[in-house]
């Protein structure tokens, strides 16, 4: 069975670090993610184009809307990766460099597995076996989520005292099957494309509910009266001030 996370609602996750404030996927975004008060901070881990490959946080299979470099991330050496300008002449970080950040910063994470294309398994191997040999054993363990099954059942099967995160734009047909084998400690859906019916069918699995990606503090509002947990955003210091003008914040 999962480790179920403590979670205090409302929970704001940093989405990416904070990416409207400072390059994401970036140790710059991570720091401003808690200077602007998120309790837990997410990010996008995936592999490089090394044999064996490197972990990295990287969003896109490309390089060319986050860098000033070109060509597939997977098929890129990490030497190479690591000269380009992530944003405002950060590097792209390692996996290794971000958990010993949160560590430092007393951050809870959510750890994407951002699949490279056709590579589930690969990826998602890298990632948990990156994790295992760098996350503190004593610490709070990250939640591990993912948009491929494969790559939770890979966590899962690695680290089943782990929690996991299942993560979707819109409820697929079967997602209460794929829970209730997944055994995930959270439920991550879009705000964009899901209905209030559909988050109160989620509701139903009784996991707490996490929604990306939410800027505007309206949304967070009704996502909250609706009785989700927490939100991901690119702002957090913007949701945070809403939440305590309201009297809502823990």
């Amino acid at each position: 069975m999962a480790s179920r996370l403590t979670l205090t609602t409302p929970l704001i996750i940093g989405h990416r670090g904070a990416a409207l404030h400072a390059p994401e996927n970036t140790l710059a975004g991570i720091r401003e993610a808690a200077r602007q008060g998120a309790t837990m901070v997410e990010f996008d881990a995936t592999i490089t184009g090394d044999t064996p490959p490197a972990v990295i946080l990287f969003h896109d299979p490309t390089l060319e809307r986050t860098t000033n470099g070109h060509g597939i991330l997977d098929q890129t050496p990490l030497s190479t990766l690591r000269q380009l300008d992530a944003g405002q002449g950060e590097q792209i970080p390692t996996l290794a460099e971000a958990i010993a950040l949160v560590q430092e910063l007393g951050l809870l994470a959510n750890v994407e597995i951002k699949v490279a294309p056709g590579r589930d398994r690969e990826t998602a191997e890298a990632v948990m076996a990156t994790l295992a040999n760098h996350w503190p054993k004593a610490g709070v363990p990250p939640l591990i989520s993912s948009f491929s099954v494969e790559a939770l059942e890979i966590a899962k099967a690695q680290q089943p005292d782990w929690p996991r995160g299942y993560l979707f734009h819109t409820p697929p047909d079967d997602w209460a099957k794929t829970t209730a084998r997944l055994d995930p400690a959270t439920i991550h859906f879009n705000a964009a494309r899901t209905t209030e019916a559909s988050i109160e069918a989620l509701k139903t699995s009784q996991k707490p509910l996490i929604s990306f990606t939410v800027n505007d503090p309206k949304q967070a509002l009704r996502l909250f009266d609706q009785g989700i947990t927490g939100v991901f955003t690119d702002t957090p210091q913007t949701i945070i001030a809403t939440l305590d003008g309201r009297g809502l914040t823990p």
